[in-house]
C-alpha cells in the first residue's frame, strides 16, 4: 500500500507505511541525530514533552521551523538553530513528522525506498 504526503514542499513517497523516499529519510536521520526522541518519545506520541503526532495536526509548518530554530525554553524545547543535522534538513524533518501525524508514515521508525 503506497499513499503520499503533501507538504507544502512536494509529495512524500510512502510505502507499506514506513518505507520513505531519500528526502524523508533525511528527516528521519535529523530526527535521530538530535535524539528527539529523548523528549517527544520513541514514536512521537509524547513523553516529557508533547506529542507530534497531535502536535502536527494544527501547527504550520513556519509555527513548526520557528519552534526548531529558536525553541521554547519555557517549556523546556532547546534550540536546534545552531544544529546543522537538524537545520540542514528542517523541511524533511518537517515532512517525515507531518507523515507521521496525519497516519501516512505508519511506525516511527523508517526504511529508504531503493533508489
Amino acid at each position: 500500500m503506497a499513499g503520499t504526503v503533501h507538504s507544502q514542499d512536494k509529495p512524500v513517497k510512502v510505502v507499506d507505511g514506513y518505507k520513505v523516499d531519500s528526502e524523508t529519510m533525511k528527516g528521519f536521520r535529523a530526527w535521530r541525530a538530535a535524539a528527539c526522541d529523548r523528549c517527544h518519545g520513541a514514536n512521537q506520541e509524547g513523553l516529557v514533552g508533547p506529542s507530534l503526532i497531535n502536535s502536527l495536526k494544527t501547527l504550520s509548518k513556519d509555527d513548526f521551523i520557528k519552534t526548531v530554530r529558536d525553541g521554547r525554553l519555557e517549556k523546556g524545547m532547546q534550540s536546534f538553530g545552531n544544529s546543522p543535522a537538524v537545520m540542514q534538513n528542517i523541511n524533511q524533518l518537517y515532512m517525515y513528522l507531518k507523515g507521521r501525524s496525519d497516519g501516512t508514515i505508519t511506525r516511527a521508525k523508517v526504511e529508504e525506498l531503493p533508489q
